[in-house]
């Protein structure tokens, strides 16, 4: 009888798990910060002091390419320029390329020497060939992390030798890589999956371990001093699915790798990513007043793409709320409503509903027709 008593009380609190008991625990890791992001929705899968102010060291050279990358786009440097080298390129110390004062060397060559040696005079050449010096550079650095959204950086070099300033955090990071992988895609593929370099008759690895042990990992960073321990911005792509990696401050190279892989494997094996709605997908169409249209087809420009617990797609929900009457003119791109997402009845989140294409006012009359209508409305 007891057993019986037992075993109905069990079956009765089994549908009562809340969704808290049922989502995946993080891994706990041996590293001052970290953070896992689906790069598809940028949604945080998880996370350790991921604003917490740290020194980036080389993982500063994902900026610089950053910068690199646009100059070339924007012709202010070409990709086969030879570049001069300069006394202070030539003497800065930490990792090197061996760039020799005297001698001109190629903006691509100065790429992979920053990318895959990890070499702090291939940035300080760079920044001098795009700004001019590199406080300039260290400016453009400083501009380009507001605009990018990088709340909690500061700049003060190219390369990521020690400042009291010069600082960042996990969330800059992820924030930085997935705009370099999202706007530099075909240099991204290019760069940061090479394993090695040789220049100057001198052949150095890529530092990025994950290279070397997993196939679906393609770049991006390591980085390393005293006071910043070893760091690593990774990201792995299995199927369709992309997810960017940081973390911040573990005690060896083959830490930062190890730790870096259990928190990839992490997001890969217990979220899936569901996309509910394509690039530009009518999510609904609304009724348009005093417009050349009378209805204008609201969406996403861009996927709308959610991670979810594994098992949870099915309990994910949906409601539309809308801008109510709808005015012309309305412009393409004009946030006109929000949907708003559920998962296992719990809010997921917001996500803004923006017009498709523009509706211009009607003529005189068309307004005046819709303005009584709207009255008697």
């Amino acid at each position: 009888m007891f057993t019986f008593r037992f075993l109905l009380v069990t079956l009765l609190c089994l549908p009562v798990l809340t969704m808290a008991q049922q989502l995946p625990i993080p891994p706990a890791l041996a590293a001052k910060s970290w953070l896992l992001v689906e790069a598809a929705s940028g949604q945080d899968l998880a996370a350790q002091a991921p604003d917490q102010r740290l020194e980036p060291a080389s993982l500063t050279k994902l900026m610089t390419a950053y910068l690199s990358f646009a100059a070339i786009r924007q012709g202010t440097i070409k990709i086969d320029q030879a570049v001069p080298v300069s006394q202070k390129a030539w003497k800065t110390g930490g990792s090197r390329m061996f760039i020799q004062t005297g001698t001109t060397v190629k903006v691509e060559d100065l790429l992979k020497g920053m990318i895959v040696q990890s070499g702090n005079d291939a940035c300080v050449a760079l920044a001098e060939a795009i700004a001019g010096d590199e406080d300039n550079f260290a400016q453009m650095m400083n501009r380009e992390a507001q605009r990018l959204g990088m709340k909690s950086s500061s700049f003060r070099n190219a390369s990521g030798l020690p400042d009291p300033q010069h600082y960042t955090t996990a969330r800059d990071l992820a924030i930085l890589a997935h705009a370099l992988i999202r706007d530099f895609p075909e240099e991204y593929a290019k760069y940061y999956s090479l394993k090695e370099f040789r220049y100057n008759n001198i052949t150095q690895p890529n530092r990025n371990r994950l290279l070397y042990i997993d196939p679906t990992v393609d770049g991006m960073k390591t980085g390393h001093t005293d006071a910043a321990g070893y760091c690593l911005v990774s990201s792995a792509k299995r199927g369709a699915r992309r997810l960017i990696s940081v973390v911040l401050g573990t005690a060896s190279d083959n830490a930062r790798a190890q730790e870096s892989l259990k928190l990839l494997n992490y997001g890969f094996q217990f979220y899936d990513a569901v996309q509910l709605y394509g690039k530009n997908d009518a999510v609904s169409t609304l009724k348009v007043w005093k417009g050349q249209e009378s209805a204008v087809k609201i969406g996403f420009t861009n996927a709308l793409v959610l991670a979810v617990p594994k098992g949870f797609a099915p309990k994910i929900k949906t409601d539309l709320v809308a801008q109510q009457p709808l005015i012309a003119p309305v412009a393409q791109g004009q946030v006109l409503g929000t949907l708003k997402v559920s998962m296992d009845g719990k809010p997921y989140g917001d996500y803004p509903l923006l017009a498709l294409e523009a509706v211009p006012a009607a003529g005189i009359v068309g307004r005046l027709i819709d303005a009584v209508r709207l009255w008697f409305n």
